[in-house]
Formats: C-alpha cells, structure tokens, sequence
C-alpha cells in the first residue's frame, strides 16, 4: 500500500508542477502585449542560431587541424583560423542577444506574478492572516519570486538549448561517422543525466529539510525581533538563543548530508563521462590507425563530448534547483488558489453613507460553531449621533468592529448603513465610509508624515498638519528635528503608545469619512492629554455618526447612548445618567473605576508630598 501512497503523492506533485508551469508559460506570452510576444519569438530564433553555431565550431576546428596535420601542409589555414575565432564571437553574440530580449519578459512575468499574489493576499480575509506566521509566509513569498527567475534562466537557457545540442551533435555523429560514436554519445548522456537525477532526488530531501530549517529560524528570529521589549521584560534571550539555535542545529545537519551526497554525485558524474570519453577516443583511435579517421575528426568527437559535458556538468544542481524552485512556486500559486472566506457579491453596487445610520438587526456570530459570541444583538445609531460599547474582555467589543469592517459575515441578523445591507455592497466602498482609531495602533515604518498622510494618500501638506493640529500632535512633531520627516520605526515603536495613537486619529481626521468608530482611542493616553483628545474627537465626531468601544467609561460619557455587553448580550442600554440611576452592571462598572482613580490620585498626592 505504501509504495501505491507514494507513486500518488509524487503523481500529485507532478501534476501540480505541470499547472504551474502552465500558469507561468501564460505569463511569457502575455495577452495583450505583441511587443513581449515578439521578444520571446526572437529570443527563441537567437537560442537556436546559437546552438547551430555552437555544434559547427568543431567543425572549423578539425578542418584546421587536418590541414596543419597533412604531410604537404605549406600554407597557413588563415581563412579556417578567423573562422572559427568569428564563429565563436557570433555564437557569443547570439546568446547576448537572446538574454537581452528575453530579459524584459522575464521581469514582467515575476512583477505580473508578485503583483498578483500581493494583491490576492490583501483580498484574502483576516482569518487567513490571524491564521498564518508573516514571517513563514513572506518566505514563501520570496522563494517563489526567486524559483521563477530561476525556471526561465535555467529552464529556457540552459535545459532546453542543451537537448538541442545534445540532437545536434549525436544527428552529425550518426551522419559523419560510424553508427557507433553516435550510440556511445546518446549512451554516455543517458547513463550521466539517469545517476544525475537519480541521485539529485534522493539528495533533495536534505535539501527541503534546510529550507523547512532555514523558514523555522527565519520565522522565531521575526518573531522574537518584533518582540523586543516582551523578551526584555521577562529576561527570555537565553530563551530565544535556545529556540533559534536548535533550527539552526537542524540547517546545519541537513546542510553537512546535503554537501556529502554532492560530493558522491560529483564523483559518480566524473566517472560517466570518464568512461564515455575513453570509449570514444579508443574508437576514433583505432580509426585513425586503420586509416579511415583523421587526427581532427579525433579532436572532433573528443570536442563534441566535453562540449556537452559542460553544461551537463551542472545538470545535479539544476535539476535539484529547479525542482525546489518548482516546489517554491508551487506553493506560492496554492496561496493564489486560497479563496477568501468574505467576497464580494456579484453585482454587489457601492455602498451610498449620506446619513450614515447604521444599525445592527438580530446579529449572532460565532468564530466556531461551539463558540458562540454575540447572541441576538440588536441596536442603531442614528445619523450625526454617537453610541458606546462597554463591557468586560471578551464580551464582544472589538467582534462588533470586526463585522461592522465585514472581516467577518454575521451567522445570522443584518448590519445595514443608509438601509443598505453590508453583505451586498462592495467591501473597498464600506470601508472608505468608515474611520476607525484602533487600541493598537501599528504604524509603517515610514516617516510621520506618510503614517497620517495614509488616511487620505492624496491630501496636502496643509491638510495633513490641520489634521495633526486637531489630533493635538502638531506641536510635538514640530519639535522634533526632522519634524514630519521623523521616521517612526518598526510598528511605530520609536513612538510612545500616546503618540501612536495621536497619529493614528490625526489620520482617520484626515480620511474625513461619515462614520467613525473610536476602538478605546484614548486608552494609552495620560489623564490630561486623554481630556484634550476628548475635545478634539467630539469636534470631529460631530454631526458624524459614532461608534465607540471603551473601557474606561469617563471617555463616553457624553455618548447619546451607552449599550452596556456581557458574554455577547446587551444588557443594559441608556444615557450615562439614566445607567447609573439604575444602580446595575454599569453603575457597578462605575462605582470601581471612580475608587480606582481616586486610589490613583491619592497614591500620586503620596509621592509627590514625598
């Protein structure tokens, strides 16, 4: 049964490697693009002139000899000399030429090839991405990228011209001579390229091995880096020392078996060839004694042997490259094939936010179908009012943003803006109607400037400081010797939490949108910076329809109204007023978070008297 699991597995690979191949064979004949077509249909006439001329050089060569070899050889064969000189230079020239037409297409295809997978990436849903290791995957990413340029060099420049040539010369080895030097040719190739690959597959597990080692270490390095400060709080870098070495172990190992079995297959390739040389020349030889051979067709045959030889001499590692980068691409056109959980419907029409109300109706939602996390939650928010989510971890918060975003489908209800369901309008549209301050804010590792200019890509430099003045970030970047130009960082860590997300209001300012939704905005914010961001959301709030999810319930108090949540369920609803004379779930929320500031403030007077 087994060896019936395995001949299935590599049909499998096999046939995946034959649709990719489809897949990039698409991309060198592109639609559309006569001036790429014409490129690769010059290309391939420069790569077979070259090859005709490759297997004629000899030829000159052992005119030459036989001339110079002859008893009454009186004059100088100038004629054949410059012959085979310009022929090698012509030969030269065709491949130039054929590498400089082809080069275009070739990059087109990888950025057509990048572009796509980029592009179907950022379309794919977030459960794919909460689901994945970015590092893992950008390798992958970039191992696809790089086998790509290696199947078109090696594949169209190299394999192919190299069975070609291989036709050539056993065709005027049948034709020129005995029946016999063409067989020992054909035989000697056949025999090297069988041990070559045969060898070259068992060496490729060591390989995948390396590159699974090597994707290991990759990903802990990420993400033990962008880690930084946790692993510093709690002392873990012997830790992290521990977890890479041991992939780096692994590497290692695979990488000495791989460097072994090269060596047993250098070996084996010089012994094919050893032995095909030897039968060859004994046999020119014994023609040459017999009389029916010149010395040059000796050097003839010898030439035509090596001449193969030497781009065979790379077959193993071709072979072995190409089919790792076979696997590579394979893998990178699966994430092309990955569908996204949330599409667009056909005909979905773009969302119109005029009014901007937007209303949940029956919502349930569950990550899992054994877990459940809203349960029939059902409320509205009028135009140019403001609402607030409240409650505790877990109560489903941060899942309401997620649907309102539609990351993900509600099992069942209706989310509509301006009566329009979500579900049949466009996403881009639905998110270009939408503001959002994150509680994480993740910034690019760009400059200032680009970070708040990413809210609306198109605004002036007028509009991106009125945006930072209202996000009371202006002064402070002002400050700073490169000003906008400050560049914040990986992740924005060069900036403290309160900055962050200073910036990331001062960006959703910027994009101007209908709806905004403040997702614990002013969480990392001091006490009097938290009172002038307040100020400035409420101006910029106004007359916009808001949602808010808080945890520190003095930052929605002026809220039109308060939806208090517990285990996915309303339970409460009302103005700030309204709950607290309710004396539940919220005035009990309330009650500890007052005794809470005032231990703060108590504990502060302490120090300072201190």
């Amino acid at each position: 049964m087994r060896p019936a699991a395995h001949d299935e597995t590599r049909d499998d690979a096999a046939s995946n490697h034959w649709r990719t191949l489809a897949s990039l064979a698409g991309h060198l004949w592109p639609r559309n693009r006569t001036d790429l077509r014409l490129r690769v249909f010059l290309a391939s006439i420069m790569m077979v002139s070259a090859k005709l001329v490759s297997v004629y050089v000899p030829q000159l060569y052992k005119q030459a000899i036989d001339l110079l070899s002859a008893p009454t050889a009186l004059v100088l064969p100038v004629g054949l000399i410059v012959a085979y000189g310009g022929a090698r230079v012509i030969q030269q020239m065709f491949g130039e030429l054929r590498d400089f037409l082809f080069s275009r297409v070739g990059q087109f295809a990888q950025r057509t090839i990048a572009l796509r997978t980029f592009e179907h990436l950022h379309s794919l849903s977030l459960a794919f991405h909460l689901d994945r290791q970015t590092g893992g995957l950008s390798r992958a990413i970039e191992r696809g990228t790089r086998g790509i340029q290696f199947v078109l060099s090696f594949m169209l420049f190299n394999i192919l011209p190299t069975i070609i040539e291989i036709l050539l010369v056993t065709g005027i080895l049948l034709y020129q001579f005995d029946w016999t030097f063409g067989v020992i040719v054909f035989a000697t190739i056949t025999v090297y390229v069988g041990f070559t690959l045969l060898v070259t597959d068992w060496r490729i597990r060591f390989r995948r091995q390396m590159n699974k080692s090597d994707s290991e270490a990759n990903t802990r390095a990420i993400d033990s880096l962008l880690n930084y400060e946790t692993v510093k709080y709690f002392g873990n870098e012997q830790h992290e020392y521990d977890r890479y070495d041991r992939s780096l172990a692994l590497y290692e190992k695979a990488a000495v078996r791989s460097q072994t079995s090269l060596s047993l297959l250098n070996t084996g390739q010089g012994l094919v060839i050893g032995v095909g040389l030897v039968s060859i020349m004994l046999l020119a030889a014994n023609g040459i004694v017999e009389g029916r051979l010149s010395i040059g067709d000796f050097v003839l045959v010898n030439t035509y042997l090596i001449q193969l030889y030497l781009p065979l001499n790379f077959l193993g590692f071709v072979y072995r490259e190409m089919k790792q980068s076979l696997i590579d691409m394979d893998r990178m056109f699966e994430l092309l094939s990955v569908e996204p959980d949330i599409q667009d419907r056909a005909g979905a029409g773009k969302l119109k936010a005029h009014a901007g109300a937007l209303e949940f109706s029956d919502v349930c939602f569950a990550y899992r179908p054994d877990r459940k996390i809203l349960h029939d939650v059902s409320f509205r928010v009028p135009p140019g009012r403001s609402v607030a989510l409240v409650g505790p971890s877990g109560s489903g918060k941060s899942t309401i943003a997620r649907l309102l975003f539609r990351f993900y489908s509600p099992t069942s209800g209706r989310i509509t803006i301006d009566g329009q369901d979500l579900s049949e309008v466009t996403q881009s549209s639905l998110r270009a109607a939408i503001g959002i301050v994150p509680q994480d804010t993740v910034l690019f590792n760009d400059t200032l400037g680009y970070n708040i200019r990413y809210g609306r890509p198109s605004a002036t430099e007028e509009e991106i400081e009125r945006a930072a003045r209202l996000a009371r970030i202006h002064d402070f970047i002002q400050a700073l010797p490169e000003g906008y130009n400050t560049i914040v960082g990986e992740r924005g860590l060069k900036l403290s939490g309160g900055e962050r997300q200073r910036v990331a209001i001062a960006r959703t300012i910027l994009k101007n949108p209908p709806i905004l939704l403040f997702d614990e905005a002013t969480s990392a914010l001091d006490s009097a910076t938290e009172q002038e961001i307040q100020k400035s959301l409420r101006a910029v709030s106004e007359n916009r329809t808001t949602l808010m999810i808080a945890h520190r319930l003095s930052t929605i108090v002026h809220a039109n109204e308060i939806l208090v949540l517990n285990e996915g369920r309303i339970v409460e609803r009302g103005t700030h007023a309204e709950l607290l004379l309710s004396g539940r779930v919220y005035a009990d929320m309330w009650a500890r978070q007052q005794e809470a500031r005032e231990h703060e403030a108590a504990l502060q007077a302490c120090l300072s008297d201190a």
